[in-house]
């Protein structure tokens, strides 16, 4: 496979073409990639009281269930979203990760990760307090991950 990108200052939008002899299962696998990655590389929109909060995804931490609702921490904040997380795990850039029932973490975001071989092992961000907990069903999915990028 060849990849050629040309560049034309006068588009007012980012198009993007595949051509291709067929359509194989790899094309498809790179559409719904770029695809992905196209829509969740933007603003989403939080929640917090009665105010709509306009938020760039890389800012989140992780995502977490509580008391039914899905919550977005940023550093210094939580924001509550309309979406739930099997429907995050769908849009949400590659870098985003399930790591237990009820949580999703931004894996750009990790600054380590306190092994605990009996139970769940404790992750922790960089410049802030928060923390949050990987189950052990979920480590060796976080740990590859961590090792690919």
């Amino acid at each position: 496979m060849r990849i050629k990108i040309e560049i034309d200052p006068g588009l007012e939008e980012e198009f993007l073409t595949i051509h291709c002899k067929e359509l194989t299962p790899d094309i498809l696998k790179l559409q719904n990639m770029i695809e992905k990655e196209s829509k969740a590389s933007g603003m989403f929109v939080f929640y917090k009281g009665d105010s709509e909060y306009y938020l760039n995804i890389d800012s989140i931490l992780f995502f977490e269930t509580q008391d039914n609702k899905v919550l977005a921490h940023t550093r210094d904040d939580m924001f509550e979203t309309k979406y739930k997380l099997y429907e995050l795990e769908k849009i949400l850039p590659q870098a985003f990760v399930r790591i237990s029932k009820s949580s999703i973490v931004n894996t750009k975001k990790i600054y380590s990760i306190n092994r605990n071989l009996t139970a769940s092992s404790l992750i922790e961000f960089k410049g802030t307090h928060k923390q949050i907990f990987v189950s052990r069903a979920y480590y060796k999915i976080l740990k590859e991950k961590m090792e690919r990028e």
